[in-house]
């Protein structure tokens, strides 16, 4: 772990200048609001560590696959989010000297992601070659309010010299994207304009020919006022900027306001983007810094006073889920039903495409807890969309009538990932979908949605699981063979437990589902069975046979089910028996070797327990953590939060909140030796659930029912969070004591807390208290 991040309970803060740790820091403070973002990087320029990173949402190229040995059914790319015009450069000339923190030496500095308004700033003094002194004050954001618009407040004052300084603010369209598999350039020139402190320029992406269009204007102030200034355009290939020269003095603050418009054609007709650029800067730079500056925090102080968990006891533990909220939040809105949550969002390029399965497991609770209900329904209607693609998925790798393959990383629908013991075998994705339309209904009760979309989605997984299984005459029963189950570090197993589970229970919702739809909807239900041709007859009855006679690999002796059916073959022993300078495993150890042993990257079965612990008693729960739990090296930033909220539900106090702290801080910790890389969004996502499902012990159950068993961790006085459920609005607040549900709605709630009904009138409030036997059961 790298510790050197400040703990506060608002803001994410370097008080030193740690070149070595620049790229993770770079990730840590990266901004975004929904439409387009960035990595933490710096204004002026920079020669030493860095990964500059500018992205817009949505918009990718189709990398041509790059492997070794071609197999039938590998897809043809792999779907790039595209590092696109860095808009924020400012480079900046004392003299004839650059200032470049590699090369000057720095005090004072400090680098602040404030989180409660939304803004990065940074100062430091610098002391250049020259033995000029310069101190520099940045702060920037990305709009919420209006989220075509950054803003730059870059100030400069010279310490102990008169003279020129040269600023130049650019858009720089040259930037590459550090994974391109052949090296590529992604983009091409389009249009380009400058004049008297503005500058636009229209890149184009080749194959997919997305435009983005990047535009700047610039003010400046020196004692307090606005300054004219002469302004020499510059223009180079994918590259716009505007040369200004300044008279400075000795103390004398020069301001550089910088104000940027982010445009693509996802939004605007392209023969329309330099127009509407052009009325955006107007409008933004007629606004102000300050004016912007507060429209961002009223944004951020509206979100926050929905999503807000406050922690009180614990600064590290309050920073750590109040920087994956914020992230969250930075990252999806949900206004723009097309759009999906990439695992790095806006902080970096790796893992390329902009939907996994996390989407499915880990995000859409949260959004169905703190957002409007429509924007969770959006992410499910984004698969339903791409429910076409998924099929012809299906059928590159030899499945017919319908039956449909989800793709494990995908822009478009289509399967971009090519990695064949993942784009073949790591099916239990598929899975997800199913459960993540269970988990909207159930939570919601939009049983419309089934009729609507739902059960055809469901339908089409069925028939890809119908045929994926096989019938085993020697154990006279259905397996699945060849497969990888969410545990990475094995690969073409058999049997892997959650795999088949997690497949004969969508073919049993998906017979509820149709039940639920020729009930409610019969008319929708016919048109459906005969558009996509449903033998309802004979696929129901294939697939009540496959339900009532799946093989689970189960070991009697431990009374645990198996992760595959060869799991007890290898040399079982705990994680705790690695050396530490052998940690983590997947930078240290040959693959071969991670393969053969018994170490669990993330939870496996445990991810089946948790989704379906309600068919499992306690005593089968804690077996199972128990025996899985220390072979688990955690590796993967979903594993922390599903350990947690199962030791919650066990009772494991210690361990779910070890657990909570590293899926909170995983990024600011850097526990994984990756945050360089970018953050992981989608994990994010699952440090809420840690706390809401874990420490508050929240649940839905299969009639409806909502339900708290929360607790307080030691060391923590208060624990709070706000939920919405169905048209309801609810805050939790927890004590070592007591706990507090209050109802902000216009309407009655009945629930269930630490076991007892209680309804919650209207605009009033219900506290339990908390007893020793309630802690210890939560």
């Amino acid at each position: 772990m790298k510790q050197y991040i400040s703990e506060d309970a608002w803001s994410i803060i370097e008080t030193d200048f740690h070149r070595d740790y620049n790229e993770i820091t770079e990730s840590l403070m990266s901004l975004g609001n929904g439409r387009f973002g960035q990595r933490g990087n710096f204004e002026e320029q920079f020669t030493g560590k860095t990964m500059l990173g500018n992205y817009v949402a949505g918009v990718y190229y189709p990398d041509k696959t790059r492997v070794g040995w071609w197999k039938n059914g590998y897809p043809e790319y792999f779907a790039k989010v595209l590092n696109a015009a860095n808009w924020i450069g400012i480079d900046v000339e004392i003299d004839t000297e650059t200032l470049d923190l590699n090369t000057c030496e720095v005090r004072e500095f400090r680098r602040e992601l404030n989180m409660r308004e939304g803004y990065l700033e940074r100062s430091f003094v610098a002391t250049l070659p020259s033995k000029k002194e310069v101190r520099v004050n940045a702060k920037r954001f990305c709009s919420l309010a209006d989220d075509d618009a950054g803003a730059i407040r870059y100030s400069i004052t010279p310490l102990n010299f008169d003279a020129p300084i040269t600023v130049t603010p650019a858009i720089d369209g040259t930037i590459r994207n550090r994974d391109a598999n052949y090296d590529e350039t992604f983009w091409n020139e389009g249009r380009k304009e400058t004049g008297y402190g503005e500058a636009y320029l229209e890149l184009r992406t080749r194959k997919t020919d997305y435009h983005v269009l990047t535009g700047m204007c610039v003010e400046i102030e020196q004692d307090g006022a606005t300054v004219d200034f002469q302004s020499q355009p510059v223009k180079r290939e994918k590259y716009v900027a505007s040369r200004i020269t300044l008279d400075c003095r000795t103390g004398q603050e020069t301001i550089i306001y910088k104000y940027a418009v982010v445009l693509s054609s996802l939004n605007v007709a392209i023969d329309d983007l330099m127009q509407v650029a052009h009325k955006t800067i107007r409008r933004v730079s007629q606004k102000g810094f300050a004016q912007l500056l507060d429209e961002q925090k009223q944004a951020w102080a509206d979100k926050w006073q929905m999503n807000d968990i406050i922690i009180k006891g614990d600064v590290a533990a309050q920073q750590g889920i109040r920087f994956n909220i914020f992230q969250l939040n930075q990252t999806y809105t949900g206004e723009d039903e097309r759009l999906n949550i990439g695992p790095k969002g806006f902080t970096g390029e790796k893992y390329g495409g902009s939907t996994y399965w996390d989407t499915e497991a880990y995000c859409l609770p949260f959004y169905l807890a703190t957002a409007n209900q429509n924007v969770a329904r959006n992410l499910l209607i984004y698969r339903y969309k791409q429910l076409g693609k998924a099929i012809e998925n299906g059928e590159k790798l030899g499945f017919t009538g319908g039956a449909a393959l989800y793709p494990m990383v995908t822009m478009t629908g289509e399967e971009c990932h090519n990695e064949w013991e993942i784009t073949f075998e790591e099916i239990h994705r598929n899975g997800a979908i199913a459960y993540a339309i269970y988990d909207y209904v159930r939570y919601t009760s939009d049983d419309a949605y089934l009729s609507e979309y739902g059960l055809e989605v469901l339908i089409a997984i069925s028939r890809f699981w119908m045929q994926r299984v096989n019938w085993s005459a020697q154990k006279a029963q259905y397996v699945m063979l060849g497969v990888t189950g969410p545990n990475e570090y094995e690969n073409n197993v058999n049997n892997n437990w959650y795999t088949n589970y997690i497949a004969a229970w969508t073919l049993h919702y998906t017979l509820e589902a149709i039940e639920i739809v020729r009930q409610t909807a019969p008319d929708q239900y016919a048109d459906l069975t005969q558009r996509i041709g449903f033998g309802e007859a004979d696929e129901t009855k294939q697939a009540q046979h496959i339900i009532d006679n799946m093989h689970y690999p189960f070991d009697a002796g431990r009374q645990v089910f198996l992760q595959q059916s060869d799991f007890l073959d290898k040399a079982l022993m705990p994680a705790s028996d690695i050396p530490a300078a052998q940690r983590p495993i997947n930078q240290r150890w040959s693959w071969d070797r991670i393969l053969r042993s018994c170490f669990i990257k993330q939870a496996d079965v445990l991810q089946g327990l948790y989704f379906f612990e309600d068919e499992f008693d306690l005593e089968t729960l804690r077996r199972n953590f128990d025996f899985y739990e220390p072979m688990t090296v955690h590796e993967s930033s979903l594993s922390p939060c599903v350990h947690s909220i199962q030791a919650s539900k066990l009772g494991m106090a210690d361990k779910a909140y070890e657990m909570y702290l590293r899926t909170a801080r995983l990024d600011l910790d850097d526990y994984n030796n990756d945050t360089e890389d970018g953050l992981h969004i989608t994990s994010m996502a699952g440090t809420w659930l840690a706390v809401v499902k874990g420490f508050g012990g929240m649940r839905v159950s299969k009639d409806g029912t909502l339900s708290f068993a929360p607790y307080c961790p030691a060391g923590w006085s208060s624990l709070s969070f706000k939920i919405r459920f169905r048209g309801a609005l609810l805050q939790i607040t927890v004590t070592q004591q007591d706990v507090t549900v209050q109802n902000f709605s216009e309407q009655p709630v009945s629930l269930t807390v630490l076991g007892q009904p209680v309804t919650v009138d209207t605009n009033g409030s219900v506290t339990t208290a908390v007893s020793v036997r309630d802690v210890v059961d939560a």
